[in-house]
């Protein structure tokens, strides 16, 4: 059960003026871009059907690594960021504590996926 972030996501051809500089050093007149999905936040209950398991970040911590370890899928990462409000690493502290929902069936379940 492979979940990517980028499965059944739409996307839109992107020509806005905004562009127009990259349009033009890539010699096209347009860009497809992935239409940004919104999650919401498990509900409290939602909250108490899951399995958290509690980490405290280390030196060279990545997510990816940590969801290879959980999931046994480093592609996965984005669930644990998400997750914990991290959008990456670098929000993160050595030492603050972060959690990692299980199992990811149901995490997924949550999210709609």
């Amino acid at each position: 059960m492979a979940f990517s972030r980028y499965e059944e996501r739409s996307v839109f051809r992107n020509s806005r003026q905004l562009y127009r500089e990259l349009f033009d050093e890539r010699g096209v007149n347009f860009i497809r871009h992935y239409v940004t999905p919104e999650f919401r936040y498990p509900t409290p209950e939602e909250f108490t059907e899951l399995d958290i398991t509690y980490r405290s970040w280390r030196v060279g911590d990545r997510f990816w690594k940590i969801a290879e370890k959980n999931y046994g899928r480093p592609e996965l990462w984005w669930v644990i960021a998400w997750f914990n409000k991290k959008p990456t690493e670098a929000n993160v502290q050595i030492g603050e504590q972060i959690l990692i929902p299980k199992p990811i069936e149901r995490t997924l379940s949550m999210l709609g996926l």
